[in-house]
């Protein structure tokens, strides 16, 4: 059986790395494309800010061509023991197509209003959150930039986190990835 790869796709502070960390505590591996880019910060001894990640991500693009950052995780994709991997991070169609070389691919889009995002990404705490809404705007610009919505639009499933609370959430992410799985 081929494995199936579930790749977790919406804009920041939207979800995705909740939905992760509770398919995770379920069992499933998980793969995190900003973990990849954060590590690539660590080699070059950078400090971890939001404009700091952003300007390396775009750098391995130019350098890489725009599926740069799944290349990173490509082999753990592939060296993931289970039958089943969430990637949390998706940014392109491009990233898409790497990792559809890995397995079945799926693509599951986690929708939340600007304003609930921002307030996830407060609380949320990383050292490339936004601080404030215009941060965070910027940030959406860039993603899009990048081409995030074209993931997006072609989701094979799609799930609101504006008015849901995180059990469910990760309740509802655990329904399409079963679906996947029969």
């Amino acid at each position: 059986m081929r494995k199936l790869v579930v790749c977790l796709v919406g804009m920041p502070g939207a979800g995705k790395s909740t939905i992760a960390g509770g398919l995770a505590a379920l069992g499933y591996d998980i793969v995190n494309m900003g973990d990849a880019v954060r590590a690539e910060a660590g080699r070059r001894r950078v400090e971890p800010t939001g404009k700091n990640l952003g300007r390396i991500m775009l750098e391995l693009r130019s350098q890489n061509g725009p599926g740069a950052v799944a290349l990173l995780v490509k082999p753990m994709v592939e060296g993931s023991s289970g039958p089943t991997v969430i990637v949390d991070g998706i940014r392109s169609s491009e990233e898409i197509e790497v990792l559809r070389r890995c397995g079945t691919l799926k693509i599951l889009a986690v929708h939340a209003s600007r304003n609930a995002r921002f307030n996830f990404v407060k609380r949320r705490g990383r050292s490339d959150d936004p601080s404030d809404a215009g941060a965070l705007e910027e940030r959406d610009l860039r993603e899009m930039a990048v081409g995030i919505t074209g993931p997006i639009a072609l989701a094979d499933e799609s799930i609101s986190n504006n008015d849901t609370d995180k059990a469910s959430l990760i309740k509802a992410s655990l329904a399409a990835v079963q679906k996947w799985e029969s």
